[in-house]
């Protein structure tokens, strides 16, 4: 089967076009979204299905933040009516409501496909402060019936103790940090029986086969998946080797550089379309590169993450923008230049700040300058970075430069 009758197979079976035109309908009141209908010349009750969204520019990330401090706090894309249970940041700063209701980001499906149940214990690796993706697969889990240890990051001492004690079952976080946890447990020289971690669903940076194959030594099924903070669940592995099966709840397009849906093997954004009218994201830009390929049972996927569109590169699961940089960097004296060197070292993300300094030749002065940066990049950007001192940079590298090889 073609991509592109895997795709029109894809629309009639979840009767996309149907849910889009109800979701048009039922939000276009929602004053951020009805402004975009009017800037474009769109009149949106000629929003019968997917392919007429086309016509509604893609909105970049960059755009809801500036919608945000336009008209705080959510750019009015929130309906009016809308019941607001938490609020979450990412760095932007974006803002980032969730609504009541079970299982908002839709994260259950991926637990479920897994085969979590009440009888399992899930301990979360991810951060429940400010970021929304600690909530998320909290959610998520407790749809299945699970039960969850909030074990966000850091503490890993008292998370392998966790994992040993309360007989752990499954993990959701960041691939990176489920081997460091392997490694503490056999540091700790825990008694192997006591190991009943079978089943992880990671996410937020990549899996290649290399880290696949040590994990899978220890946790038998290893699942990816892939969402956003905005958008929540967008799609994700079913163990059957053949890429990213679709999530329900979106709609989920690969649009080249204009906005139109791509349907061949080209890659392209992935551009969101969230099918919740209260808080209507639609069409919206994730600025992740990937592209579509078909199963062998005929059903559409997504080949993964494939890289950025844009200027950010995600460190430890977490954006980090070249504004952010800049932002961070402006108001530190005696720095000439600098630069964000991101690396990778024994499948773990590390950040090195390289500074040319004005008084490069006062070791006092030096440390300290180093020590302030340190100390601002943990405060502003909820990174820790090695801060050190060269003597030049390479011209027009930019002020983030990823060097990381994913084999």
């Amino acid at each position: 089967m073609s991509i592109k009758a895997a795709l029109h197979a894809h629309l009639a079976n979840h009767d996309l076009d149907a849910r889009v035109a109800t979701l048009i309908a039922q939000a276009v009141g929602v004053p951020g979204l009805a402004d975009r209908f009017t800037r474009a010349g769109v009149d949106p009750q000629g929003i019968r299905g997917v392919a007429d969204l086309t016509c509604l520019p893609v909105l970049p990330k960059d755009a809801v933040i500036a919608q945000q401090a336009q008209a705080p706090p959510f750019g009015g894309l929130l309906a009016p009516d809308a019941r607001v249970a938490r609020v979450f940041q990412s760095p932007g700063p974006l803002y980032e409501p969730q609504l009541v209701g079970d299982d908002y980001w839709r994260w259950g499906q991926v637990f479920n496909d897994l085969g979590l149940g009440p009888g399992d214990t899930v301990l979360n690796c991810f951060g429940y402060h400010l970021s929304p993706a600690g909530a998320m697969m909290e959610a998520g889990v407790h749809a299945t019936g699970a039960s969850v240890v909030p074990g966000g990051i850091g503490n890993q001492d008292l998370q392998v103790r966790a994992i040993a004690d309360l007989g752990v079952s499954a993990y959701c976080g960041l691939p990176s940090y489920l081997k460091v946890l392997i490694e503490r447990f056999d540091e700790q020289a825990l008694p192997s029986r006591r190991w009943r971690l079978e089943r992880a669903m990671v996410t937020a940076e990549p899996l290649p086969d290399s880290l696949r194959e040590l994990l899978t030594e220890r946790v038998p099924t290893v699942r990816m998946a892939y969402g956003t903070g905005e958008t929540g669940l967008l799609a994700y592995e079913t163990g059957d080797g053949h890429g990213l099966a679709l999530a329900d709840g979106v709609l989920v397009q690969v649009c080249d550089p204009t906005g139109t849906p791509v349907e061949d093997e080209r890659e392209g954004e992935v551009v969101v379309t969230v099918l919740r009218p209260h808080y209507p994201l639609v069409r919206f830009g994730t600025g992740d590169r990937s592209g579509w390929m078909v199963a062998p049972d005929g059903s559409l996927r997504l080949r993964g993450v494939l890289g950025r569109t844009g200027a950010a590169v995600k460190v430890k699961g977490m954006f980090l923008h070249p504004s952010q940089a800049a932002t961070l960097m402006s108001g530190v004296e005696g720095v000439e230049d600098y630069r964000f060197v991101i690396g990778r070292q024994d499948h773990v993300d590390t950040l090195r700040c390289e500074i040319v300094a004005t008084d490069g030749d006062d070791p006092t002065a030096l440390a300290d300058l180093t020590g302030q940066i340190a100390q601002r990049v943990r405060d502003g950007l909820r990174f820790r970075a090695e801060v050190v001192a060269v003597s030049r940079l390479t011209p027009g590298e930019g002020p983030l430069l990823d060097v990381r090889e994913w084999d």
